[in-house]
């Protein structure tokens, strides 16, 4: 099996690394009377579909028998009412300063024992879909939040005879299984927004108050992603595909970006069928540090609504949506309401078969990376050189936040912000991607771009002049040129987006954008008692590139 479930009775105690305070306060909550297992979808979305307050549209979902489902399954609704987006600020990771173990096991202590009277779910899933990296996954949630249920079970792979078979001659790792223990309806005075807690070296997590469904496919991902990183893998929250070209050769590349930034919508791109396109993921893959080679997390796709309409054809492939609207169409069916007429951030859950040619893994090397940003400085592509300056961008990925998040009180949600890699579900130190993304640029002789998604000054790049580049630099077409004074920066000079270095407003602002970066990489020293704390070539290249700068 890929993942630990279980012990022999010598080697349960203190003394077993993999158990702790925590993790057994978690997964003894799975074995109480009052728990029910949930073993498959059909399963799951009689329950869903019967929970309260679910709308039971009358769109049927594409060929369900493909995916685990029974013919004359519907498309569900279901809405959580205020909170439509994650809570950067309820999380809470066990190595990080001010996060008391003792005191916060008493809570989930307190949390599990509030549970007793209530009838728990307990579902499995995967989270990998190929041998070379699979984890199973527990997830225990109290009856009357059958939707989150089964969300989770179409987002992860549910454990099928086929996959229980694959999983069981899977890559042995040094690891438990992963689990999850919930209560959306928690209230606590400290934790006004709910509580999400990572114990990342055990694999467990405690999400409580918390209903947004996003919470538990991205609490699940985290410590699925912490298994990978301990494990050879570089974890990515991007899309990923394969180009085949005409004269044979292969191109893989992988986009990061957060919600937003145009991240599906390059995964997806048709690109007018120029291309043999094979799609890897859209959200979540890891890549091996070994051979270049990668592995999809999840089955399915947790896409925004936002730009479908009601009529889109892309529709076809809903399987459940999240926070969107409903109403009734000409022949008196109950039909769907999106591109957030209702809220914004409005979710749906989208079957695999949304991607015609569509891998559990690529085995080709990837071959270029990709970080999507929105700084307005930026012009719509540049080439890095240098495999520690790739990582540094990578490091300060910059963007604008978006509906999907849930802020606190007082933070600007029209502020440009970094997101290292694009990832902010990390429970590693920081150090540890830059490694590894500076590894593949160093020794896979991965090429690395940063893709401006937003504008350039005030000029709206649109994705049309975005796709174009992609093409040019799949087909080998793209002439970079020096971007002078810049020693390791190369742009692709595009009418309207070229970079007039003599503009001393415009220099003014480049050079604030990067010290912007420079200032972020090094607060990382102090930043949560130095967790984050980044080597010393990270913040050295960034320095080489404002001292190309400073004395224009």
């Amino acid at each position: 099996m890929a993942t630990v479930r279980s012990f022999a009775r010598s080697a349960i105690g203190p003394k077993n690394p993999q158990m702790n305070i925590i993790k057994t306060t978690i997964e003894t909550a799975f074995y109480g009377n009052n728990v029910e297992s949930i073993t498959s979808l059909p399963e799951a979305y009689q329950l869903a579909m019967q929970s309260p307050g679910t709308v039971v549209t009358d769109l049927p979902v594409f060929k369900p028998e493909a995916i685990g489902l029974e013919i004359g399954t519907r498309v569900l609704l279901f809405n959580d009412g205020e909170v439509t987006g994650r809570c950067a600020a309820a999380r809470r990771i066990v190595g990080e300063p001010e996060v008391n173990v003792a005191e916060y096991a008493a809570i989930i202590r307190e949390a599990v024992y509030e549970t007793r009277y209530k009838t728990m779910y307990h579902a499995q899933t995967i989270t990998g879909l190929h041998e070379d990296f699979m984890v199973r996954n527990h997830l225990l949630i109290p009856e009357d939040h059958e939707n989150i249920l089964y969300n989770w079970m179409l987002n992860f792979q549910v454990i099928t005879p086929e996959y229980f078979k694959l999983y069981a001659n899977s890559r042995p790792l040094p690891e438990t299984d992963i689990y999850v223990f919930s209560d959306p309806d928690w209230k606590h005075e400290k934790f006004p927004l709910g509580l999400s807690f990572f114990d990342p070296q055990h694999n467990c997590a405690a999400i409580l108050g918390m209903r947004y469904f996003g919470e538990f496919k991205k609490g699940t991902l985290t410590l699925a992603w912490g298994i990978a990183n301990r494990n050879g893998y570089a974890s990515c929250h991007g899309g990923q595909k394969r180009y085949q070209l005409p004269d044979g050769s292969k191109k893989v590349i992988g986009v990061f970006g957060l919600s937003g930034s145009g991240k599906s919508t390059l995964t997806h791109a048709k690109h007018d069928n120029k291309y043999d396109v094979t799609v890897l993921h859209d959200d979540a893959f890891v890549i091996s540090s070994e051979n270049g080679s990668s592995v999809a997390l999840e089955p399915s796709y947790f896409d925004k609504t936002s730009d479908y309409p009601c009529s889109s054809p892309d529709n076809k492939f809903l399987i459940t949506l999240q926070n969107c609207g409903a109403t009734i169409d000409e022949d008196e069916q109950i039909v769907l309401v999106t591109e957030d007429l209702r809220n914004g951030n409005g979710r749906a859950i989208k079957s695999k078969l949304w991607s015609p040619n569509r891998v559990d893994k690529l085995n080709e090397p990837i071959n270029a990376i990709i970080w999507l940003m929105k700084d307005p400085t930026l012009p719509p592509v540049v080439k890095i050189n240098g495999s520690a300056l790739a990582s540094a961008f990578g490091a300060t990925l910059a963007t604008k936040r978006t509906s999907a998040e849930r802020l606190a009180p007082g933070i600007d949600p029209n502020a440009l912000v970094i997101e290292p890699y694009a990832n902010p579900f990390r429970t590693y130190p920081l150090a540890e991607d830059f490694e590894k993304f500076k590894y593949l640029f160093a020794y896979r002789n991965v090429d690395c771009y940063i893709f401006n998604t937003g504008s350039f000054m005030d000029k709206k790049i649109n994705k049309e002049v975005t796709l174009k580049i992609l093409e040019d630099i799949v087909e080998n077409k793209a002439n970079f040129t020096a971007w002078r004074p810049f020693q390791h920066l190369s742009i692709l000079p595009i009418e309207g987006f070229v970079p007039d270095m003599q503009d001393r407003v415009y220099v003014e602002q480049l050079k604030e954008r990067m010290k912007d970066r420079l200032r972020f990489l090094e607060s990382r020293d102090t930043f949560k008692g130095g967790f984050d704390r980044l080597p010393a070539d990270a913040i050295q290249a960034m320095k080489e590139v404002i001292s190309d700068i400073e004395f224009l």
